[in-house]
């Protein structure tokens, strides 16, 4: 017999952050309910510690810790447990949040008034207490000419094609919702598949969600419920490092993606946009002193992958 739903935590290396969100759940696990936390290969005692805490905290009827035997990144953790257990639904959760009061009924909730939404997603703040954006419209090769033009008037210009989507207060359908915390359909992985594994890390998010609107299902944002994001809590990209130079793998992400959803053109468009939107913002630079808010090298990193984009990340490589 199915579980009503089953809810997929992955760690790699953070068990601290793994246990706090396990005790945001205590309270709202229900018959049918399973917590699955899938220990990404830390090699660094995460998993022991993490049962251990679940055995000392008397977890151990609503959760367990599945190793898999390799870090193959997010997609490839969230897939080991879903080829595993058997749900009418899955919440995938970042190790870096805290659940609030309600989150998860709310969710189970919307899934049976809203019977065409195949992913949904909740309202979610940051540490500080902040409303975080949750709720975007598809990158598009122009989006990267905004992104890095960074001035007013073309923003404002474009905005129909600017990434972050209005309406954080309200029920309402986005192109696409970050994977910190979304519930999927069981349907609808019957229907569109797993998670893409040639994404390491990044990107994966608005690639599911691409495949899950050309199926057909719509995106849901419901804010009745909600979670604390830890940003970068589980990943090294957040708020204090975001212009230091990402890694190659996000590159990589992006590069896959841009080619999956708009053609290798597509991908050199993408390029070439933000070079040119770059440019704008380098007179910007010289002729009113302002200070750059890219990522360092980044003229160059999104060059990786360009002849090649679906070869595997060089951290695939590598396993």
């Amino acid at each position: 017999m199915n579980n009503k739903l089953a809810i997929i935590i992955l760690n790699y290396k953070t068990p601290d952050l793994v246990v706090d969100c396990l005790k945001s759940l205590e309270n709202q696990i229900e018959p049918g309910i399973e917590v699955v936390i899938v220990d990404n290969d830390s090699n660094d005692g995460s998993a022991e510690q993490i049962s251990e805490q679940i055995t000392l905290n008397s977890w151990g009827n609503w959760s367990h810790v599945l190793c898999s035997p390799v870090n193959g990144g997010f997609a490839a953790g969230n897939n080991f447990a879903l080829r595993t257990i058997d749900a009418d639904a899955y919440i995938l959760l970042n190790s870096d949040t805290i659940v609030l009061p309600e989150a998860i009924s709310e969710l189970l909730r919307a899934m049976e008034e809203n019977p065409k939404a195949g992913l949904i997603g909740p309202a979610m703040d940051g540490q500080d207490g902040k409303s975080d954006t949750s709720t975007f419209r598809f990158i598009r090769p122009i989006t990267e000419f905004i992104r890095s033009a960074q001035t007013g008037p073309i923003t404002k210009l474009l905005h129909r094609y600017d990434v972050p989507f209005p309406g954080n207060e309200s029920v309402t359908e986005p192109e696409w919702v970050g994977f910190a915390c979304v519930l999927v359909r069981r349907e609808v992985i019957e229907q569109v598949g797993l998670l893409d594994e040639g994404f390491f890390m990044y990107f994966e998010d608005i690639d599911y969600c691409h495949r899950v609107r050309e199926a057909g299902w719509t995106i849901l944002y419901w804010p009745k419920s909600k979670i604390i994001h830890l940003n970068g809590g589980s990943s090294n990209i957040n708020k204090d490092t975001i212009l230091k130079r990402a890694p190659r793998y996000y590159y990589e992400a992006r590069s896959r993606y841009f080619a999956k959803h708009y053609g290798k053109v597509g991908l050199w468009l993408a390029n070439f946009a933000w070079m040119f939107g770059r440019f704008i913002f380098f007179l910007r630079e010289k002729l009113f002193k302002k200070q750059a808010q890219h990522r360092e090298k980044e003229a160059q990193d999104i060059w990786i992958n360009v002849l090649d984009p679906f070869q595997p990340s060089t951290m695939l490589k590598n396993k």
